[in-house]
């Protein structure tokens, strides 16, 4: 990716493409192994948000510029929480996950149509590129789980982050679908 903004992008199409699977298939199995990868990308991508995209904003357009996107990022990891622990067979996994799809859709819109644009306007395009190679190394290290109870202070994402080597362990454990049958974005 070229610059932040076709990293993020490029994460929400994926994580819709994810959803799109999980929602579309009777199959409690494959229903089971999109919601792991759809918690295993949301999580990450979140943090990286958290980390990359929200200090850029603060730093570049001005203090407090992220403050939104970090209440909807809040919203985002509360609801994708409660879907994380959900069993396919249970009755509100496919009404869960859609209104955590609906709150994630409404942000991205905001993110790809307002945030990104103002940023890339107000960055170098190596600055860009700079912010989408932090973003994709940043995920590397993210929890692959929601946490969104732990400490709000003063470094929530940092408390996170220590919460990432259990998930990274217990992930080995989780049901994922096949490579070949990810979606495969253009």
């Amino acid at each position: 990716m070229d610059r932040l903004t076709d990293a993020i992008s490029a994460d929400h199409r994926e994580l819709q493409a994810y959803f799109d699977r999980l929602v579309h298939s009777d199959d409690p199995d494959e229903q089971t192994r999109f919601q792991n990868q759809l918690t295993w990308g949301l999580a990450r991508h979140v943090v990286g948000e958290e980390l990359v995209l929200f200090p850029a904003l603060d730093r570049y357009l001005g203090p407090g510029e992220a403050t939104q996107d970090r209440r909807q990022n809040q919203t985002i990891k509360e609801k994708l929480q409660v879907f994380q622990d959900l069993a396919a067979s249970d009755p509100r996994f496919i009404s869960t996950v859609t209104l955590l799809m609906d709150d994630l859709a409404s942000h991205a819109h905001v993110e790809e149509s307002k945030d990104l644009v103002k940023l890339e306007g107000a960055i170098t395009a190596e600055e860009s590129k700079r912010l989408a190679k932090s973003f994709g190394r940043t995920k590397w290290f993210a929890p692959t789980r929601a946490h969104p109870n732990l400490p709000a202070s003063p470094y929530p994402t940092v408390s996170s982050l220590m919460a990432a080597p259990k998930d990274h362990l217990v992930d080995i454990f989780r049901k994922w679908p096949d490579p070949e049958d990810l979606p495969h974005l253009d």
